[in-house]
């Protein structure tokens, strides 16, 4: 049961590469995934009107019918971060991308979760999987 996953960009930044779809596989089998990365007015937008939260988020995800959803990331955010999770930018922006997962998964916070995490982002980013080829948009979509 292949998941598919559709990656826009909605920022000037270029996407930073890493396994997204196989990622969304190995947690989400079968789901139909949006990938969105957002400033920060619309992360922060998305944020207020999902969730009545006033601030920018990291990352956001929900879902928007039967095994289907979508996850907002917050590049600018992600990029600030990532020194505090001790992980390089594009390793921190694929975490984001588990921990939405997980959470559409319905795991919640918490040591047990973290764990998971940890342990997708090492198997997905060990040099094995340097090779394979990542999804990422070879261009912008700003509709």
């Amino acid at each position: 049961m292949t998941s598919t996953l559709d990656i826009r960009n909605f920022t000037k930044s270029p996407v930073p590469r890493f396994p997204y779809e196989e990622a969304l596989n190995a947690i989400l089998p079968g789901w139909d995934m949006s990938l969105a990365f957002a400033g920060k007015a619309r992360a922060k937008a998305m944020n207020v009107a999902l969730r009545n939260k006033d601030y920018v988020p990291n990352v956001l995800s929900y879902e928007s019918g039967t095994k289907s959803g979508e996850i907002v990331i917050c590049l600018e955010v992600a990029k600030k971060q990532a020194p505090d999770y001790d992980m390089t930018y594009t390793e921190f922006v694929g975490f984001l991308f588990i921990h939405g997962c997980f959470h559409l998964k319905g795991e919640q916070h918490g040591a047990t979760m973290e764990r998971k995490e940890r342990l997708m982002l090492k198997r997905l980013t060990s040099p094995s999987q340097k090779s394979s080829t990542a999804n990422v948009p070879t261009n912008r979509n700003r509709h």
